[in-house]
């Protein structure tokens, strides 16, 4: 089971962040699902999140309607895949929101969401790209290159 102890709850565009860490010293940071851009069709689920510093979007792997391309043939099953489809869709912004805690960070200065590549590893404190320029820091990307997906 997974053992987290918060450390930090802040808000970003008036929505609350919630930022763990893990034991043995690994950091995530949970994004609250309100932060997640819906991207999501009738047959599919995505959700997407924009870093604050370059602007990059991060999208979710495709979650597909386990009932996608089929009609409902009465209106009671069309109220049951209007259901399930709630359900599914619920559960797949959760694994999107766990998953983006995974490839985004929160700068602890100026509190934005920011991807990993604008997330810099510093000697004293990890801060985004703006914040360490500012404050005139130096770090090292916690990832080079592109976003995985």
């Amino acid at each position: 089971s997974k053992c987290y102890k918060v450390y930090r709850i802040v808000r970003v565009d008036d929505k609350k962040i919630l930022t763990y860490s893990k034991k043995g010293g690994e950091k995530m940071c949970q994004i609250v699902t309100e932060l997640l851009q819906d991207c999501s069709t009738q047959n599919e689920f995505i959700f997407s999140l924009r870093c604050a510093e370059c602007g990059s979007v991060w999208k979710s792997k495709p979650v597909r309607f386990s009932r996608a391309d089929v009609i409902p043939p009465t209106e009671g099953k069309r109220v049951i895949f209007d259901t399930l489809y709630k359900r599914e869709k619920a559960a797949a912004l959760e694994m999107a929101a766990q998953k983006a805690g995974e490839v985004f960070s929160q700068c602890p200065i100026c509190h934005r969401l920011v991807c990993d590549r604008c997330f810099l590893i510093c000697e004293e404190l990890d801060m985004c790209v703006s914040c360490a320029n500012h404050l005139k820091e130096h770090g090292s990307p916690v990832m080079q290159g592109e976003q995985p997906a």
